[in-house]
């Protein structure tokens, strides 16, 4: 790894346990792979079980910050060094290459973007799902966290970080992002986690993951979306 990393991996956690050590475990090879100036930062919001323990020998840094992601992530920026931002979800896995993915599209015209998402699991409908988020990015220009939000240091101070909500963070994001640029929408793909709808039910996540984004865009503040609906996150 060279003294200043250029691209700086940011991994919220709270109780992962049970993917962090595989998700650092395949970061690590790349620099076997002739992957240079990479640093993964695990930023924990407290969690109860052995996430920290686990990500330590692994990770670049782990540091511990006030539970929330949208704090999480943003103390992770602070702390990193490199001048390409990715967050990633702790369940989240990347595509082969794609440091250099992330390089040739801020290289192109663009400060920030997203990969698309495939959703790993048992129901049926989730590589319907998958379909949808990946169309309704693209024609709206809103990203998600599963997707892999990735952006310059510089986009990132200008957008003043995520915003201190315990919700739509990364809708809001977006929104501060679009102002910059369009987002580079790649195609490959990362293969994110589809736990949420095979624990809760496809229709219901759904149904959920449109009556909060309905709201929000009503103009409910996430404040009060996360007491209604505390069991979201």
């Amino acid at each position: 790894m060279t003294d200043i990393p250029r691209l700086s991996i940011i991994i919220p956690t709270l109780d992962e346990a049970a993917t962090i050590e595989e998700l650092l475990t395949r970061l690590t090879p790349w620099e076997a792979d002739g992957v240079e100036g990479m640093e993964t930062v695990v930023v924990d919001g407290g969690s109860l079980d052995d996430t920290v323990a686990r990500a330590r020998p692994l990770a670049s840094m782990v540091i511990v910050s006030e539970p929330g992601r949208a704090r999480q992530m943003n103390a992770g920026a602070r702390e990193a060094r490199g001048d390409h931002l990715l967050f990633l979800h702790a369940d989240t896995r990347l595509p082969r290459g794609a440091d250099r993915l992330i390089a040739s599209a801020l290289a192109d015209g663009h400060c920030w973007g997203r990969f698309d998402v495939r959703l790993e699991g048992h129901h049926l409908l989730l590589p319907v799902i998958a379909v949808a988020m990946n169309l309704r990015s693209r024609l709206t220009g809103i990203a998600t966290g599963d997707q892999g939000l990735f952006m310059t240091r510089e986009a990132f101070d200008a957008a003043g970080g995520f915003p201190d909500q315990p919700l739509m963070e990364d809708i809001e994001m977006s929104r501060r992002l679009k102002r910059q640029s369009p987002p580079a929408c790649l195609t490959e793909k990362v293969a994110s986690s589809g736990r949420r709808w095979d624990q809760q039910g496809a229709w219901t996540t759904i149904r959920l993951m449109w009556r909060l984004r309905w709201r929000y865009w009503r103009g409910v503040t996430a404040d009060d979306l996360a007491r209604a609906y505390r069991h979201v996150r």
